[in-house]
């Protein structure tokens, strides 16, 4: 199936739709397919709800809610991809007594499709990462980490491809560099290696040799820096066969995507849904099959 050109990419359907930028009538027009695409990243631990103690995020978020939203959007959309883009481990005693079984558990109870790694995914090293893996019911990718050197070999993949009705997804995952942020103790003989490159490099093997009508970037390299830094918005601006970035790392909240030129000259979104599971951000992707159009809305959730 060839979905590869669009005419418009907008976001929060409200908008979309006062504005007229997206008309009402695509909504029932036959050949379209919705893909429905939910998010999270820097859970951080946070089982539970912040406590009622008039912090700022007091009552909101928790595995809880947040299972119940994911449900509730299953039961009415027909295609959903459930991502995650890292740093699920550390920020509450819940890590410190069972070492990330229990996050791992409750993803797999919310039936996640795919995850990234985040630097502190390796706050009990490798070993401790390696040993929770069977609680994960779900696949690890990651493109840029060299785990041929340790217990984590083979362990992840530099991407998956999901199908959704007629539509392909390519997810790969980038993560971001470990030394200076995590003590080498704890990751050990892993090889980082080039974040640009090697997404230009499987986002390429997913566009042209497999096909995909659509391929998402889950990165751990946080949204933006004052200096040269490499991050999403950077790897965007440089990227080529790349629809999607779905981000981490920096605790950003976002309203709506921001847009970003690439390489090519087409539009990728990049995307962050704030964290500790706050926010389960939410993007629908619409297709049609004409070749003609494919356009998207965001509208987050918050988990209250």
């Amino acid at each position: 199936m060839n979905r590869r050109s669009f005419i418009k990419q907008a976001s929060w359907g409200t908008a979309l739709v006062s504005s007229g930028a997206f008309p009402m009538e695509i909504l029932n027009n036959p050949e379209l397919t919705k893909l429905t695409i939910l998010h999270t990243n820097d859970v951080h631990s946070r089982v539970e709800p912040f406590p009622m103690d008039g912090g700022k995020y007091q009552g909101l978020g928790g595995a809880e809610r947040r299972a119940a939203l994911v449900e509730t959007i299953r039961a009415k959309e027909a295609n959903v991809l459930l991502l995650d883009s890292g740093d699920i481990f550390q920020g509450t005693p819940y890590f410190n007594f069972f070492g990330g079984e229990l996050e791992f558990k409750l993803m797999s109870a919310m039936k996640y499709d795919a995850s990234t790694l985040g630097n502190h995914d390796f706050d009990e090293g490798l070993e401790g990462l390696y040993k929770q893996l069977p609680h994960a019911d779900f696949p690890f990718v990651i493109s840029n980490y060299d785990f041929s050197d340790t217990e984590m070999h083979q362990k992840t993949k530099p991407y998956h491809i999901f199908q959704r009705e007629d539509i392909k997804i390519g997810v790969l995952g980038i993560g971001i560099e470990l030394e200076g942020l995590v003590p080498k103790t704890l990751y050990g003989n892993t090889r980082y290696l080039d974040p640009i490159e090697r997404a230009n490099h499987f986002a390429t093997i997913l566009k042209n040799d497999e096909k995909c009508d659509y391929v998402i970037c889950l990165s751990h390299l946080g949204f933006e820096y004052e200096n040269a830094k490499v991050s999403d918005k950077v790897l965007a601006a440089n990227s080529q066969n790349i629809d999607l970035i779905l981000g981490g790392h920096t605790h950003t909240f976002m309203d709506a995507p921001a847009r970003v030129m690439n390489k090519q000259q087409k539009e990728v979104l990049v995307h962050q849904a704030g964290w500790a599971g706050i926010v389960l951000g939410r993007i629908d992707v619409y297709f049609e099959r004409n070749f003609k159009n494919r356009c998207v809305s965001c509208k987050n959730v918050l988990v209250k």
